[in-house]
């Protein structure tokens, strides 16, 4: 069996199709226009745009054993989706505060702010960097650290951020976890992660840590974090959101992203302020300890 998660990349199916598995679920288009990636999927699941894509992926699932026509018709319905937390044992999140606190002393025993200010492949939804500054500049100005976060390929990011900041409280961790499960232990020792809507987000879920996102060419309907205690920002401008499964994330407004442009960071400071103030269980004892 071969479950493929694809939107629109067509690539997938025909690996689906090598791979000589006789069972091959993925997204069809059926009588919709547009998500059309050949015919090598003989378990075809409707893909439908108002259910979050977590939903939809459990579709994919329950389409191994389903009789309905179209498949899936049975799935779990679900309000919410209940997320596991990752098991992260102290000892390994003792290490990673310890390696932290050895490269970086200046933030020992502070509250640790997360930032995620890449838009990754889709740069269209990265809230901008001049507002990211002036986050991080009234955050740290609280006594707050800020870890700025990403693939090494984002240094340029952190870059621009800390030469505005210029302060030993604004460290750079772009390239500094070597894999996701390292980007999930370095969750433990934060307070709060600052992101676009992205990988991160996602993978924060599994921990307790309380997230803000910001949301515009797409949505949080569909991509919305799945974590009880994540905050959205989400203008819904009339053109929001722009970037869907049937036009292949190809965006029109040719990067003028006023839908994330028009989120004040005051308010963001504000709501991240508060949830610093009523988060329980992350980062203030790895902060502290020795």
């Amino acid at each position: 069996m071969v479950i493929d998660c694809e939107l629109f990349a067509r690539v997938s199916s025909i690996f689906s199709y090598l791979s000589g598995a006789p069972v091959r679920v993925g997204f069809h288009p059926h009588t919709q226009e547009g998500l059309y990636r050949g015919s090598y999927i003989n378990r075809p699941v409707l893909y439908n745009p108002y259910r979050h894509i977590a939903r939809q992926f459990l579709a994919l699932a329950a389409a191994l054993e389903s009789d309905t026509c179209p498949v899936s018709k049975d799935a779990p319905s679900a309000d919410f989706i209940e997320m596991p937390m990752l098991d992260i044992g102290p000892g390994e999140q003792r290490e990673m505060a310890e390696r932290l606190h050895a490269d970086f002393p200046a933030i020992r025993g502070k509250k640790l702010v997360l930032v995620y200010p890449s838009g990754g492949i889709l740069p269209i939804r990265a809230w901008p960097l001049e507002h990211y500054r002036r986050l991080c500049a009234a955050l740290l100005g609280e006594g707050v650290a800020i870890g700025i976060i990403g693939l090494e390929s984002d240094r340029s990011c952190a870059q621009a951020i800390q030469d505005d900041c210029r302060s030993a409280l604004c460290i750079d961790l772009t390239g500094y976890t070597k894999s996701v499960r390292e980007l999930v232990v370095l969750f433990y020792r934060a307070s709060l992660l600052i992101t676009n809507d992205g990988g991160p987000v996602h993978f924060s879920a599994l921990t307790p840590i309380p997230s803000i996102v910001f949301f515009g060419p797409e949505t949080p309907v569909l991509y919305g974090s799945l974590a009880k205690n994540a905050h959205c920002f989400f203008l819904s401008l009339p053109c929001s959101p722009c970037l869907t499964a049937y036009n292949h994330r190809t965006s029109p407004c040719d990067g003028d992203n006023r839908c994330l442009k028009r989120i004040d960071p005051e308010q963001v400071v504000a709501r991240a302020r508060l949830m610093l103030e009523t988060a329980q269980g992350t980062g203030a004892a790895a902060g502290d300890d020795g």
